[in-house]
């Protein structure tokens, strides 16, 4: 498999499993989703907050427009359905951006700097989209923890219950 159809199918996965554990949390009250449960973003809500924010965060770095984000804990929607929404449109965003990569523009560099650190990086695309899918993978980890401590079942998620893995 090229590392680009690769990098495509985490997108695919990536953006089943966001509307799957969407659709459960919208099932909860607010003060479910935002119930602080001792995570490191406090609650669904604000992890969820996270990973859209940290999903944009790199999609603008590969793309070249600004980051105007300051902490990685920046409060980007309180309302849950706008969250939701912004996500949808963020995951169809990164969709469109690797459709139109190729095998070269995965070596390319790109710097960027660390919003974490302060620090001034260069990294190869296919390291940024990896950072990309792994933070997603860990913080979605996060989410289904949370979903279940509520009392919640999401149902399967893993890579191989996706309805387009064969």
């Amino acid at each position: 498999m090229k590392m680009i159809d690769y990098f495509y199918l985490q997108h695919r996965y990536s953006a089943w499993v966001n509307e799957r554990l969407y659709a459960v949390c919208h099932k909860m009250s607010d003060r479910e989703r935002k119930r602080d449960l001792g995570a490191f973003f406090h609650s669904l809500h604000g992890t969820l907050n996270h990973l859209l924010l940290v999903d944009r965060l790199w999609l603008y770095r590969l793309t070249g427009q600004p980051v105007s984000y300051l902490t990685l804990d920046q409060k980007l929607y309180a309302d849950f359905a706008n969250l939701h929404a912004a996500q949808r449109t963020t995951d169809t965003e990164l969709g469109e951006f690797l459709r139109g990569l190729d095998e070269e523009i995965l070596e390319r560099r790109i710097g960027y700097v660390s919003l974490s650190t302060g620090q001034e990086k260069s990294l190869p695309v296919q390291t940024m989209l990896t950072t990309l899918f792994m933070h997603k993978i860990h913080h979605r980890g996060q989410v289904s923890a949370l979903i279940s401590q509520l009392g919640y079942d999401y149902g399967g998620i893993d890579f191989i219950c996706a309805p387009f893995v064969s």
